[in-house]
């Protein structure tokens, strides 16, 4: 497993958007969430395909903060199935790997 990962997130409006960033940076869960205005999501819930304009968040973490960003996610989030995908970082610029890790507590 990497020792870091980038989460996917969607949220429902702007202000959710800012809320969910900064509740993951100031809690030392994400190094850095860009908020990326303007996606549509197509996607099937509860028997029924829906579309949805959202903003996408991309989160920056170790995998071993993982668990909690997930847990502090469904916290915030005004969805009952928030989207956290979590994909591995396989390598970077070391500088930023290890300003992650500085980072995240």
């Amino acid at each position: 497993m990497s020792e870091y990962c980038v989460c996917l997130i969607t949220a429902s409006s702007p202000q959710e958007a800012r809320n969910l960033a900064y509740g993951l940076v100031e809690s030392g869960l994400a190094a850095c969430v860009n908020r990326v205005p303007q996606v549509t999501s197509v996607y099937s819930w509860m028997g029924k395909v829906e579309e949805a304009g959202e903003i996408l968040l991309i989160a920056k973490t170790t995998s071993t903060h993982l668990q909690g960003l997930i847990d502090k996610v469904k916290e915030l989030h005004s969805y009952d199935v928030p989207e956290v995908v979590a994909l591995p970082i396989v390598g970077g610029n070391r500088d930023y790997l290890r300003w992650i890790d500085e980072s995240v507590r």
